[in-house]
């Protein structure tokens, strides 16, 4: 099975619904958003599927793109897809685990931009908000997108992040959030 990105470029799937891939619809009004950040950023793509997100955003220009799902079969497929892409400037990296476990364990670095697209009925949400905000993994200026159905209603704020922005796109929303100070 293959998932066409930017550019007209081609990625390989796993079959069935494994990897959830975002609708085309919804990834290029998320890149019609972000496409003056995209170039030369470091992008965090959190439960990343099918991975169309992030290799999209190696195929932008971004500087370093790192990948976090559990399956071990989509890990594997997402480094070989992003390894493809990804020039020799570039850096891209997957990660295998939890990511409520993960998170806290990141090596000392800032994304400026995040995509987090859990499946719709799990309970991450919250708590993957709360460990970005707690791990301060978001770079002062950056950015995090969370893909979800109107079933989860974003916090308005939440220690360390602010939503500012909220877009609807058919069944599915992404809902915008900055870093505030807190000092």
């Amino acid at each position: 099975m293959t998932l066409r990105i930017y550019g007209n470029r081609s990625l390989k799937t796993l079959p069935g619904l494994e990897t959830r891939p975002t609708a085309a619809k919804v990834r290029q009004a998320l890149f019609n958003i972000w496409q003056s950040r995209v170039e030369g950023s470091r992008w965090l793509d959190l439960c990343a599927g099918s991975g169309s997100l992030g290799a999209e955003a190696l195929c932008r220009g971004a500087q370093a793109v790192t990948g976090v799902d559990s399956s071990g079969a989509v890990c594997r497929l997402l480094q070989a897809n992003w390894r493809s892409l990804a020039s020799p400037e570039q850096t891209a990296e997957i990660l295998r685990g939890d990511v409520l476990k993960l998170l806290p364990r990141f090596p000392p670095r800032q994304f400026d931009l995040i995509y987090f697209d859990p499946p719709y009925a799990s309970a991450l949400y919250s708590p993957v908000l709360e460990a970005i905000s707690e791990t301060r993994i978001l770079a002062p200026t950056g950015e995090l997108a969370i893909e979800h159905d109107r079933n989860f209603t974003a916090p308005l704020e939440i220690e360390g992040l602010r939503q500012r922005d909220q877009k609807r796109y058919g069944k599915t929303f992404l809902s915008f959030f900055q870093t505030i100070d807190i000092r």
